[in-house]
């Protein structure tokens, strides 16, 4: 008898949940609240998309209610997407938020900048998400810059294939290759009328010079960087600021994340790569930034192959400069956090370094490296010769 009475129930539960309607809504009276009144895209390259946003949408209201449409001002049209609950698009009807509850806006965009008044390198864009219309339609504002730029990048060969550097061969005689490609004589001087962005390595021919002028900005898309071929050289020589938030005449190398989320990443983009007899490289009142290492330069054992004034190193995934066999000058610099050493010197060399500051606090992992690294090892019984020099310099760290 107890199962009879036990199946009366269920089915009395059935019923009643039968009857009860969960989707019953009433008309949205325009007391919807935001998470922010205004999303801020940040900045984004011509043709590149955005990270993604969000927007919390609220019902502090003991009812379920219906919003008859949610939509971008400008429709179809908008450069900005939409997924509203899940739902991809641009335009929406009858979205329903339950009582006491909430949703979810994602937003994301993607501008090309010829599409906006000639002449602009740079060009603020803005929409509005609308939610419903008349006198209970509400607006959320939608703004970003969308920045034209420079794009470099290797040949596409087709079928997924990418122009290559040779870099030599491995100990089994098999190309070492990785995707990039040379600057021609016309891409050799980086000016501060836009920015640069690269993908793959941009390599400096031999015998050539890449030109870095005062308050270029010069960005790296994931894996990519600058390589200098032997008897090739870099000058990236910028000039003093005079404001020290904008640095309008410093050059900064970075990612090309631009978002404020990303500011301090490190591992973003690969290295400068100063390859063997590689000369007369300069850097001076430049930055550069969360890179896997800031400048790596190999077996570069000529007369001041690197000179280094006014620069800072930060947020290196594995080293801030690493040099083998080196001859490296520097002066008024700071190298700040790095994943294993801030400074590598190994495999000898000759190295100054006067009123600098080499200081790692790095805290994404745990770090076995010192701050300063110093050797002259080849293998286990042969060695090179190794000068370094520090004059009223800082070595600090965790």
């Amino acid at each position: 008898m107890k199962y009879v009475y036990g199946l009366a129930l269920l089915g009395c539960l059935i019923f009643w949940s039968s009857c009860r309607n969960d989707f019953e809504s009433v008309p949205s009276t325009g007391n919807l609240e935001f998470s922010k009144d205004t999303v801020y895209l940040d900045t984004v390259f011509t043709n590149i998309g955005s990270s993604t946003y969000n927007l919390k949408v609220y019902n502090r209201s003991d009812e379920d209610i219906n919003i008859p449409s949610v939509r971008l001002g400008t429709g179809e049209s908008s450069y900005y997407r939409l997924n509203v609950d899940g739902v991809p698009g641009k335009i929406f009807e009858n979205v329903q938020i339950m009582a006491k509850d909430s949703i979810f806006i994602f937003i994301e965009t993607t501008a090309d900048i010829n599409d906006f008044p000639a002449d602009e390198s740079r060009f603020l864009y803005t929409d509005q998400i609308l939610f419903d219309s008349g006198a209970n339609q509400q607006e959320v504002e939608l703004v970003t810059l969308v920045q034209d730029a420079v794009f470099l990048f290797p040949e596409d060969l087709g079928n997924g294939m990418f122009e290559t550097l040779n870099l030599g061969q491995d100990g089994d005689g098999n190309d070492i290759l990785i995707e990039g490609f040379f600057l021609d004589d016309t891409e050799l001087t980086f000016t501060n009328e836009k920015p640069y962005v690269i993908y793959g390595f941009a390599a400096v021919g031999p015998g050539k010079t890449l030109n870095v002028q005062p308050g270029a900005r010069v960005h790296f898309h994931a894996d990519s960087g600058i390589l200098v071929a032997n008897t090739g050289s870099i000058k990236a020589n910028g000039l003093p600021s005079s404001d020290p938030e904008l640095l309008e005449n410093e050059i900064i190398f970075e990612g090309d994340r631009l978002e404020p989320d990303f500011s301090d990443i490190p591992g973003q983009w690969f290295t400068i790569w100063l390859t063997a007899g590689s000369t007369n490289n300069e850097f001076s009142y430049t930055t550069i930034k969360n890179s896997v290492v800031g400048i790596l330069m190999d077996s570069n054992d000529g007369d001041e192959t690197l000179t280094l004034k006014n620069v800072q190193i930060y947020n290196s995934a594995n080293v801030g400069l690493l040099a083998r066999t080196g001859n490296v000058y520097g002066e008024n610099m700071v190298i700040n956090n790095a994943g294993q050493s801030a400074l590598a010197c190994s495999i000898g060399g000759t190295y100054t370094f006067n009123h600098c500051t080499f200081a790692n606090y790095w805290t994404g992992s745990f770090r076995s490296f010192p701050a300063v690294t110093l050797d002259n090892i080849i293998d286990e019984t042969t060695g090179m010769d190794l000068t370094a020099t520090f004059n009223n310099c800082i070595v600090y760290g965790n």
